[in-house]
């Protein structure tokens, strides 16, 4: 029978024996058809996906599914409740970032923990959106594994203007695993067979409006993709097709960081483009002239001007078939 359930779920529990619970929804559609799971904040201070699961709760009429959605708006409570990216250093030293755990270990850390909980719902599904916040000097962008075509129509769907492929697994270089990426929720899910995307939406820490719009129209057009829902999916963005190669540009030395005025996310880039300048801002002397380091697509670029040496200052996604 059609309706939505919400159910408190413990994930794992905490040195004093406190239950870490969070709340699974449950769509149950009145036709047969495929399982969606998409869950929210599974960084603490990536809140617009949360956002965007509560709307979709609004838009969503049971009666209408084919099929059934599984949704879970605070992946992690502990994140969520400290406005983090990762969990305290006494709660969890070994794992602090929960997306590198997947499929999560039922005996393992406190994140392993709750990563194992949450797969036993995931691990169901046909299909996974993974919703996730970037800051506001990134692109709103999919990500999506290399070479998985399931994936990337999943992308293709849920839109924005840039859709970027990961390469993993054996195709990775020695940086993907020096970072434990292989450990991502979407990695992991894919490399079990089922599709999985991250839209990673603009801003984190603030509700912005058009994140969440871009990514609740994104959500519908998954449903639709997946045949959730009847109608086709609409548009949302005008998609750019890029790789990323987890390459970046670097800021060699302290100081104050300018932007070049005409540069903005989304630019078309040459190896070479000036971008901005580095310098002392107690002698005035140029420390960088910041370039680009490949073509393609300019979709992060820091706007906060005071960085260390070795901050990130740019990335260029690869522009591809």
């Amino acid at each position: 029978m059609a309706g939505h359930t919400a159910k408190r779920v413990t994930l794992a529990r905490l040195p004093s024996g406190v239950a870490l619970e969070t709340t699974v929804h449950t769509y149950e559609g009145a036709d047969d058809g495929p399982t969606l799971y998409v869950q929210a904040a599974q960084h603490g201070s990536e809140i617009n996906g949360t956002e965007v699961l509560r709307r979709f709760h609004e838009e969503i009429d049971p009666a209408e599914l084919a099929g059934r959605i599984v949704a879970v708006p605070v992946a992690d409570p502990l994140t969520f409740d400290r406005v983090s990216y990762t969990t305290p250093e006494q709660l969890d030293s070994v794992n602090p970032n929960m997306n590198r755990v997947w499929p999560g270990d039922s005996e393992g850390t406190l994140h392993e923990r709750m990563a194992a909980t949450l797969w036993e719902y995931a691990s169901d599904a046909d299909a996974i959106v993974d919703l996730h916040t970037g800051s506001p000097n990134m692109l709103t962008h999919v990500v999506f594994m290399e070479g998985d075509r399931d994936s990337r129509e999943l992308a293709e769907a849920f839109g924005t203007d840039l859709l970027l492929s990961e390469e993993a697994g054996d195709d990775a270089n020695a940086e993907w695993e020096e970072r434990n990426f292989g450990g991502k929720f979407r990695v992991a899910a894919t490399h079990e067979g089922i599709p999985s995307i991250t839209p990673e939406l603009a801003h984190n820490k603030e509700v912005v409006e058009g994140a969440v719009e871009t990514g609740l129209d994104g959500l519908l057009n998954v449903c639709r993709q997946l045949g959730v829902l009847a109608e086709r999916p609409v548009e949302n963005g005008d998609p750019v097709l890029a790789r990323n190669h987890l390459g970046r540009v670097d800021a060699t030395d302290s100081g104050l960081f300018v932007v070049e005025s005409s540069r903005e996310l989304g630019d078309r880039v040459e190896a070479g483009d000036l971008v901005g300048t580095l310098y002392d801002p107690a002698t005035y002397e140029v420390l960088q002239e910041v370039e680009t380091d490949r073509d393609g697509v300019l979709y992060a670029l820091t706007r906060e001007s005071t960085v260390c040496g070795g901050g990130k200052l740019l990335s260029v996604a690869l522009l591809r078939e």
